[in-house]
């Protein structure tokens, strides 16, 4: 960190990492304060190894909501994760992917104005609130459109292609 201080590089943080029960987006905001850029590898730390495939779960949703809170998401480069030996690469890319974007997504579908007027106002009660019903936002139906928009599979779709891949091709490589 020191070295990407002093040179004004990119600073690298890798969520594999750390400890597992370190919030890692903790450290965006206040790293964006000295260095110009991040370069994030995105991943899902299991305690007795670090690189696997992202999932959307808390601490994805936390990195990507800090990334975009900070109101400098073109700040960040985002690597992820694949590695698993249990699944097939194929398979690995497309929940790893899909879980970063959805990620991505949850963040910023969170209406940030007007979370950010409660706080000013001292509304923390509004704030409270709002915050908890951003937690069951139909996410999925936006996600949905979304994938339609960009003419390409939904999760229920992708997970059949992934499977008549296994069949089709993979089972014939053992």
């Amino acid at each position: 960190m020191g070295y990407a201080v002093k040179n004004q590089t990119l600073l690298t943080i890798d969520m594999g990492h750390f400890h597992p029960t370190e919030n890692v987006a903790d450290k965006l905001s206040s790293v964006l304060m000295f260095v110009p850029e991040v370069l994030l590898h995105l991943s899902r730390g299991v305690r007795w190894d670090s690189d696997h495939v992202t999932l959307y779960n808390d601490d994805m949703r936390l990195m990507c909501q800090e990334m975009v809170r900070t109101g400098q998401l073109e700040k960040f480069h985002i690597g992820t994760d694949y590695f698993d030996g249990s699944i097939n690469r194929i398979g690995a890319w497309t929940v790893g992917s899909r879980s970063t974007q959805k990620s991505l997504l949850f963040a910023l579908l969170e209406p940030h104005a007007q979370l950010k007027k409660y706080e000013e106002d001292g509304n923390y009660f509004a704030r409270m609130s709002l915050s908890e019903q951003v937690k069951t936002m139909p996410l999925s139906i936006v996600w949905e459109e979304y994938c339609k928009e960009c003419n390409v599979p939904s999760d229920a779709q992708a997970l059949e292609a992934v499977l008549d891949y296994e069949k089709t091709v993979l089972a014939k490589r053992s």
